[in-house]
């Protein structure tokens, strides 16, 4: 097709509604507001409220649970609309447009399919290579460090170009990657389009920018965010984003009034805040590096170029915020102390970081709640339009309601393509979502999309012809000490929640979902409840599994039969985290068989996550060590005795259990850590509690520590210098029996 404009369409994580200037934030996002100005804004975008589900609608133009992407793919289930897998009658755009000619390259975040299929074991028909993308370069899973990522190159695992101190970060790497890409083919073929599909990291946790970038912001957030949010809704109404006649949300009430937090924790939750718009505003700029690279190489004119971001903004730092993510997700946030003396580090490679969750709420403004919630704030987001070539107008705002399954209807709309009967001799199923590419030139143009439903951990809404019914899960509770995250839906429940907890808005009036209509207009509300049971049958929505912290604490499914006992070599590819092997909780030993050269020998021989949680096995000065963890807040160690001998030998950890966890409260399984060489006892350590539920980021490695250390008492990647023949995991329980030490061990207790 000569003269076919090329496709970038950027994907941002958790960038909430509130958080572009152009959409009435004090963030400074210069480059995505020239977007803006020189094309179309668009009011009434909508996704899932959540990444993997809103980001197959994006690539497919079918709704997530008929992409079998309930939720994110950590969490896939067997039920049909929950197992991660997207059908292959189901294709995306990348397999469309290959069909036309084009060149596609998929950057950044992909998380797309099963975790259990990451692996280099793959299979590998669902990597961004077997789904239509001619290049890859970006990292698999839902996040990762900004500093120290988990980078993926085609098919295979590599190693950032750089480190931290060299000035590495992971938002430049990715742009640089896009460029290069564009440039290689281009130079051969210059009027052959590209599709470009670009999602960085940011702004999903951990918020990770260089200091100078967080440090412009100094000050500007210590008014707070109730504060926040009466600016950014005064400016939304100056810009025309909302009408001038919209309410703001209520205050959400499991956020406190800034005013009601003590100075430290004001000035611990101002300076997250300062991060997290520093990382937007450098990620605004790198965004702009690539703006730059198309307008000198004279593509940017007939560039189609849409940003969206997957969700809203993410209440994943907790009330308090955080230092480390991971504590969120094992519920062992670290006290407001701890959090205080780690202010200087919040964005730095020894943090993972994250905001609170009023920061969450005052960048969804003006909608209430957040991601993973169906309230506007978790489904509505920023999206811009830009295209010179194609669009007359400029600077102007639509406000028809669109959803992400659009964005490929469109697409194809302009370039004149019919979506294609087969791909790769597979009948293809109908899009679901329609073309808005008749709002372009038209504001007065009404919506072709008229109804969409939302499904997210049994949080339910619709929204058709205006109107919006919303039903919270488990009702109008909004407390988490109340609602449990994942909290299990039974039948009796949903009766119930359907009798009495769905709520009523017409948003076509009242676009922060402020005034509750269901007692006024009850007969709307039952007719919007069915039209949601119809469009929950269509799309294999049904039956609802609201459950999450379950998903996460069973195992994975695995691509081979289920086994005990796990052997590793050294050079080989780190295990992602759902085909490694479980140790949490459970009794299990580590076994290395070594080769120590005369002069002794160090390093790591086995190893899982990072500097913000993890274990570690290794040789040091000669002696044994093991390291555990617990999310940076506790560091158990123990070392053997007496140095390792030159020769071969069996280095060997045991972990055997003491106790029960105690999930609730943050603690995994008390056990005794103990150190073997030759199968003798060199050292032994009781740890009162461990790792309750999850390592992430960062897989498991043998013979070194790549990324961050696990511990600081080695530098990273601390490869081991002797001979690592292999290591065993092995989870049966079968433990070395040692007399001596199970009778210091019952003595100790007396």
């Amino acid at each position: 097709m000569p003269g076919a404009p090329n496709v970038l369409l950027i994907v941002l994580d958790d960038t909430g509604y509130g958080q572009f200037g152009c959409y009435g934030s004090p963030i400074e996002t210069p480059n995505f507001d020239a977007l803006a100005a020189g094309g179309l804004l668009y009011s009434n975008m909508h996704t899932t409220a959540l990444c993997s589900p809103s980001r197959s609608c994006i690539v497919t133009g079918r709704n997530h649970h008929a992409n079998g992407m309930a939720a994110i793919t950590e969490l896939a289930t067997g039920y049909p609309g929950y197992n991660g897998q997207i059908p292959s009658e189901n294709g995306f755009l990348s397999e469309m447009l290959l069909q036309h000619g084009y060149n596609t390259y998929m950057v950044g975040k992909w998380h797309l399919m099963p975790s259990e299929q990451e692996s280099a074991a793959g299979p590998y028909d669902r990597w961004p290579l077997g789904r239509g993308f001619e290049r890859f370069y970006g990292f698999l899973g839902g996040d990762s460090s900004q500093w120290y990522p988990d980078l993926v190159y085609d098919n295979h695992q590599v190693e950032p170009p750089a480190t931290p101190e060299e000035g590495y970060h992971l938002t430049e790497d990715l742009v640089e990657r896009a460029m290069s890409f564009i440039a290689d083919a281009k130079q051969v073929a210059p009027d052959k389009p590209f599709y470009l599909h670009l999602c960085p990291g940011a702004t999903h946790a951990p918020h990770h920018v260089p200091k100078e970038w967080a440090d412009r912001y100094r000050g500007r957030f210590d008014d707070g965010w109730d504060a926040y949010r009466e600016h950014t809704f005064d400016r939304q109404k100056q810009l025309g984003v909302v009408p001038a006649d919209a309410r703001l949300s209520q205050h959400d009430p499991d956020v406190p009034a800034w005013e009601s937090l003590s100075a430290d924790a004001r000035r611990l939750a101002a300076r997250m805040m300062e991060v997290y718009a520093g990382f937007l505003s450098h990620t605004d700029h790198h965004i702009g590096r690539l703006l730059d690279f198309l307008k000198e190489t004279g593509e940017f004119d007939n560039t189609l170029i849409m940003v969206i971001s997957d969700n809203g903004a993410s209440a994943e730092g907790g009330v308090t915020g955080t230092t480390n993510e991971l504590q969120f997700f094992n519920n062992a946030p670290e006290p407001l102390e701890e959090s205080l003396a780690r202010i200087d580090e919040l964005g730095g490679p020894e943090t993972f970081n994250h905001y609170p969750w009023g920061w969450t709420w005052a960048g969804n403004t003006p909608f209430r709640r957040w991601k993973r919630e169906t309230y506007r704030g978790g489904v509505s987001d920023p999206f811009l339009v830009h295209w010179p070539a194609g669009i007359r107008a400029r600077g102007e705002i639509r406000n028809q309601f669109a959803h992400a399954i659009d964005m490929l209807p469109t697409v194809l709309d302009v370039l004149g393509i019919e979506p294609p009967a087969t791909i790769r001799g597979v009948t293809q199923s109908p899009l679901h979502g329609v073309s808005f590419a008749h709002t372009f030139d038209d504001p007065t143009a009404a919506s072709r999309h008229r109804t969409q439903y939302y499904e997210i951990f049994g949080h339910r809404a619709i929204d058709h012809n205006g109107w919006r019914a919303v039903c919270p899960w488990p009702g109008p509770s909004f407390a988490e000490a109340e609602r449990p995250f994942g909290a299990p839906i039974t039948m009796a429940d949903l009766d119930d929640i359907d009798a009495h907890h769905w709520e009523l808005y017409h948003v076509d009036a009242d676009v922060a979902e402020t005034r509750n209509l269901a007692e006024e207009h009850r007969s709307k509300l039952i007719e919007m409840i069915a039209l949601w049971y119809v469009e929950a049958g269509k799309y294999n929505v049904l039956p609802i599994d609201g459950s999450a912290f379950e998903r996460v604490m069973i195992e994975r499914p695995q691509i081979t039969q289920a086994r005990s006992s796990y052997t590793f070599r050294p050079g080989t590819q780190v295990l992602p985290a759902a085909v490694a092997p479980r140790v949490l909780n459970r009794p299990h030993s580590v076994t290395a068989d070594v080769d120590i050269p005369p002069g002794g020998a160090e390093g790591v021989l086995l190893c899982q996550g990072t500097n913000a949680g993890g274990w570690t096995f290794y040789v040091k000065d000669g002696h044994l060590h093991y390291a555990h963890n617990y999310v940076q807040r506790t560091l158990h160690h123990v070392a053997s005795s007496e140095t390792v001998p030159e020769g071969r030998h069996a280095l060997r950890f045991e972990f055997e259990p003491t106790g029960a966890p105690d999930i609730a409260h943050g603690k995994g399984t008390p056990g005794r850590a103990q150190l073997y060489i030759d199968g003798r006892l060199v050292g032994e350590t009781d740890m009162p509690l461990t790792t309750p539920v999850i390592f992430n980021p960062g897989g498991m490695a043998c013979g070194a520590n790549p990324g961050s250390a696990v511990t600081p008492d080695y530098p990273a990647p601390f490869r081991f210098t002797g001979t690592l023949h292999t290591v065993t995991v092995d989870l049966s329980g079968d433990l070395i029996v040692d007399a001596p030490s199970e009778m210091r061990m019952h003595m100790a207790r007396q």
